[in-house]
């Protein structure tokens, strides 16, 4: 690529994990070519990491935000592997790997090989008390229920109700999908959050026939809950990862702490190229030559309301759900139950105030010292939000009542923290991917700014940084029209 003697500006709006991965690839870019470029990251708080957070707590590693991510989707390790920190990753200790359901107050196994939506082994299916005789029936009868001709986007719980009935849907499958997306099932798009099933039954015709059709590492057999062979996290905690990537930017680029940017403008230079203004909070202008929004959805219509009013509005049409994460941590011989599992989830129908509670450290036991354990137990969701109307210490006392309740936890904890995250989680309601669409059609038109972030294409962390990195990519060719961009460096 040819240099060029003009400095171009890039700003990336949002210190989270995809403002930060945004900001690290085009440093890498920039790297691989003689342009100049200056890359700025602007943050509206005083700490970037978003929903990552790892403290120590005395002998504790905390976790405040994600404990972990998925490694079948490669955008986060591959990122780990470029910051050097590929040695630093560590997988789930395999001795407590199970999951809880709660049942009539009593923490029950998952059955093995449940895969979320569907049971992959018959033998476990038929001896759990999650489920009744008739329910039981009404799963294996899955065999023969028809395949959906309509090509129409589906409910989660439509689906599992139409596949498997409603029992196996309230008992099983709402709490452990509620888990990951702390959503209402009956408004959870299938196609936007497991497009897998859909492609089984449309292969298959049955879930069952597919998930006994595949090899057991794929199926998720003798695994309860989640697929938990699946996860890492770093020795240090997942904040290791965003701090490395933080240092980078600051090491190559400029990063900005404590700067809100409220409006973003656009004006033309001498050679009429497009230029962005962005405004911030106390009246500075920062202009950019382009521009990565890693913001909230609702954040990003806010900022880009001016330029385009059609796009923010259907960026306010994705609805976001707050929740809140209480961490404890508990001498075990406090704990009547042995607490032999990786967690546990909470059906809706069980009426409890709480929705789930993670065992940090039977996932990674470092995190806590010997004879103790670290509790995460979530509070909230688009199923409970009328429980984040309580202060902090009134969700911790609430906590502590369910713990007690639950598992017999008593005495005095070692810590409590309580951490809210307010409309952080975006819900991906049924036609969530038309809606998509649209956005992305609607956004093209704007040269020069490009969305990142959870709100679209996944919540996950490798998602989120998927999502950054492809924001960077996109924005460097439009504006160097590269038809190559070179290979990640570290």
């Amino acid at each position: 690529m040819s240099g060029s003697s003009q400095t171009r500006r890039i700003v990336v709006v949002g210190g989270g994990i995809s403002g930060l991965a945004a900001a690290n690839r085009l440093l890498e870019l920039n790297a691989n070519c003689d342009q100049k470029v200056e890359v700025t990251l602007v943050e509206a708080t005083n700490r970037c990491g978003g929903l990552f957070g790892t403290e120590r707590i005395g002998d504790y590693v905390v976790e405040t935000g994600a404990d972990s991510f998925i490694t079948n989707k490669p955008a986060a390790v591959n990122l780990c592997e470029r910051l050097g920190l590929a040695d630093e990753l560590i997988s789930v200790d395999e001795q407590f790997r199970r999951s809880f359901i709660l049942q009539n107050g009593r923490p029950i196994p998952t059955p093995a090989g449940f895969n979320l939506l569907a049971p992959g082994e018959w033998w476990p299916l038929i001896t759990t008390p999650l489920l009744s005789l008739f329910g039981k029936l009404r799963v294996a009868s899955e065999l023969f229920v028809p395949r959906s001709k309509s090509n129409e986007d589906e409910s989660l719980a439509a689906f599992v109700r139409r596949r498997f009935g409603n029992e196996v849907l309230e008992n099983i499958v709402q709490p452990l999908v509620g888990g990951i997306y702390t959503s209402d099932p009956e408004k959870l798009s299938l196609k936007a959050t497991l497009p897998r099933f859909v492609h089984m039954e449309r292969t298959h015709g049955s879930l069952i026939r597919a998930l006994r059709s595949q090899p057991k590492e794929q199926s998720g057999e003798k695994v309860s809950g989640v697929r938990y062979g699946l996860f890492a996290t770093l020795r240090e905690g997942m904040g290791q990862l965003t701090e490395t990537l933080q240092k980078r930017v600051e090491s190559l680029g400029l990063l900005r702490k404590s700067t809100q940017i409220q409006s973003i403008s656009q004006k033309s230079d001498d050679q009429g190229t497009a230029k962005y203004r962005l405004k911030c909070e106390d009246g500075e202008i920062i202009e950019a030559d382009g521009v990565v929004l890693a913001i909230s959805a609702y954040r990003m219509a806010d900022l880009i309301a001016d330029l385009q009013p059609e796009l923010a509005e259907k960026l306010r049409e994705i609805e976001y759900a707050s929740s809140a994460i209480v961490v404890s941590g508990h001498k075990l011989s406090d704990i009547e139950h042995p607490m032999d599992a990786f967690g546990l989830v909470i059906p809706h129908k069980e009426r409890r105030r709480i929705l789930a509670v993670s065992f940090l450290s039977r996932k990674f036991p470092t995190r806590a010292p010997e004879g103790s354990i670290i509790l995460r137990t979530f509070v909230g969701g688009a199923m409970q939000p009328e429980e984040l109307q309580h202060s902090d210490a009134e969700i911790a006392a609430t906590v502590a009542q369910e713990l007690k309740s639950i598992f017999g936890v008593k005495g005095t904890p070692d810590f409590v923290k309580t951490v809210r995250y307010n409309r952080a989680m975006p819900q991906y309601h049924v036609g969530h991917l038309d809606r998509v669409k649209r956005i992305e059609a609607l956004a093209d038109g704007l040269t020069g700014i490009e969305f990142a972030g959870n709100a679209c294409h996944g919540v996950g962390v490798p998602d989120s940084i998927q999502s950054g990195e492809s924001a960077s990519e996109k924005l460097w060719e439009s504006l160097f029209s590269a038809p190559e961009m070179g290979t990640p460096v570290a």
